[in-house]
């Protein structure tokens, strides 16, 4: 049983009787508190998708949700459904563009590294890496002479996201991003 501390995004846990998925976590220090930080989760119950937001301490205990996680890529989006089919098995596993939203833009049919997270049979979300390779959709021109530390422009990639990139950074080249912050990492590695 992991503590509050140590639960991330898309971790399913048991609570009150339900299996939740954490969407999103808030970490605070209340001042003048002996204690330890205080983790706010907004969770959705895998079945009826109903929200609830609830405060934990950083030492409460809490119970892992009986999930199973399959490595997927993406296939193709139908209406409202976004398909990821199974690298191992072909087996599709369709998940609602409502409980996806804060990844769309990070994957396409070439990310690698994504997996479903199942629950009582049921696809209820998707993990991503911690980082992804998109391509630069436009940008401005590159700048010669220009070092990785200095100013930034903005990007457009491949799936919608605009990130910050360096003035090297040209368009058409493929950058990795940090899923996580939103922020450009580096260049890909050529492959």
């Amino acid at each position: 049983m992991p503590k509050a501390s140590e639960i991330k995004k898309n971790t399913a846990i048991e609570y009150n009787g339900n299996t939740y998925i954490v969407r999103d976590i808030e970490r605070s220090v209340p001042q003048g508190r002996a204690g330890g930080s205080i983790y706010r989760m907004r969770m959705y119950d895998v079945i009826s998708n109903n929200k609830i937001d609830e405060t934990f301490k950083d030492s409460d205990m809490l119970n892992l949700g009986d999930v199973i996680r399959r490595p997927v890529m993406f296939s193709y989006v139908d209406g409202d459904e976004h398909v990821f089919m199974d690298v191992e098995n072909y087996t599709p596993y369709n998940l609602n563009k409502e409980s996806i939203e804060d990844q769309i833009l990070f994957f396409n049919d070439s990310t690698e590294g994504m997996q479903v997270v199942i629950v009582k049979d049921a696809p209820v979300a998707l993990d991503l890496p911690n980082s992804v390779e998109l391509k630069v959709m436009e940008t401005d021109p590159s700048v010669k002479g220009a070092s990785a530390t200095s100013r930034t422009k903005p990007a457009l990639l491949s799936t919608g996201l605009t990130v910050q990139v360096p003035e090297y950074i040209a368009t058409g080249e493929t950058i990795k991003v940090s899923v996580e912050d939103r922020k450009f990492i580096s260049r890909a590695d050529s492959k």
